[in-house]
């Protein structure tokens, strides 16, 4: 199969989370009060710990006496509460069948007709039960989720003619599997699959999270990307985000956790962990792409056949290629 013919292609994102705002509280008190947390800043002396070159082993000592001074950031549960609250909204939109743009008229009629299959087939229900169970898990609370003694996950639709609540208990979720077929999970999931699926325009979310991580202790919203490599002792060395003066956590970082739903890439047998959805596979921690492009499991070489009509091996093929459109992104061919 050729590849696509459009060099102009751009999809826009169809799952859109906000910033997610961090409060302080009680567990016994969560759901009637919080207070905003605000970053900290420390000045701390540390010790050189990294790895000495062989040239500057013999000068152990003249390295030890050079304090390692860093300015960083922090944030803190205050020694009356031991209740982490993250409120963000989730805005799932309709529209995957139509590009934001595309220059081949052509293709935009056999892409079409492939997604409008995909929906008459599946109906996005695989992808929305990922969706809402990493919704349900607290995917979304990254390391604060580590060491919780419970989490409450509270998801409330803001649409003004769905009325509807859940509350979950994230510690009842394996975060490595998708094999939760609770009501609840189908009773969202459905919603979410419905707009995927064109049936609504669009599904707004509110969403509130507790984790119980303990009295006076650490808490991780977003770390900022330092730019300016100036190693200036008057520098931070780490800076934290926060919105008008409370500790958050980026839409992107939120959005990465709720598309970690890719079991179908060729390596989960040995890896048993999902990765998030990516073209290529990518996860930096790790330092890896787990879709290559030599073994035809990335997205481009899947989405050229599907695009154009070919039937792809698997159904677990055909989900990951859509919940990368889901995802969005730029995917014309360079010409």
């Amino acid at each position: 199969m050729s590849k696509i013919p459009a060099s102009v292609l751009a999809f826009e994102k169809k799952l859109v989370p906000s910033d997610g705002l961090m409060y302080g509280t009680t567990w016994e008190d969560r759901h009637s009060q919080s207070e905003p947390l605000k970053l900290q800043e420390k000045s701390v002396r540390g010790t050189i710990s990294n790895r000495l070159k062989k040239s500057e082993e013999g000068k152990i000592d003249a390295k030890i006496e050079s304090a390692n001074l860093q300015r960083v950031d922090s944030c803190a549960l205050t020694p009356a509460q031991d209740t982490l609250k993250l409120n963000f909204t989730l805005k799932v939109l309709s529209g995957v069948e139509n590009p934001s743009a595309c220059n081949h008229e052509g293709f935009n009629q056999t892409y079409a007709d492939a997604v409008t299959g995909y929906i008459a087939e599946y109906g996005f229900k695989e992808l929305a039960q990922r969706y809402a169970i990493n919704l349900a898990n607290s995917r979304f609370f990254w390391r604060n989720r580590v060491g919780s003694e419970n989490i409450e996950v509270q998801i409330t639709v803001l649409n003004n003619d769905i009325n509807k609540h859940w509350t979950f208990n994230s510690l009842d979720f394996d975060i490595k599997s998708f094999e939760n077929h609770s009501s609840d999970i189908e009773e969202l999931a459905s919603l979410i699959a419905k707009t995927l699926s064109g049936e609504q325009e669009f599904l707004l979310l509110e969403i509130n999270a507790f984790a119980q991580v303990g009295k006076s202790q650490d808490v991780y919203p977003s770390e900022e990307l330092v730019l300016d490599k100036n190693n200036s002792k008057e520098k931070k060395s780490k800076i934290l985000y926060d919105v008008n003066g409370v500790a958050a956590m980026h839409s992107q970082k939120i959005g990465n956790a709720i598309r970690t739903i890719d079991t179908w890439y060729p390596e989960f047998e040995s890896h048993q962990r999902p990765i998030s959805i990516d073209p290529y596979g990518a996860v930096t921690n790790l330092g890896r792409a787990f879709r290559q492009p030599k073994q035809k499991k990335d997205f481009f070489s899947l989405f050229d056949r599907f695009s154009q009509g070919e039937k792809l091996e698997n159904s677990e093929e055909e989900h990951f290629v859509m919940a990368v459109l889901v995802r969005g992104g730029v995917f014309g061919e360079k010409q």
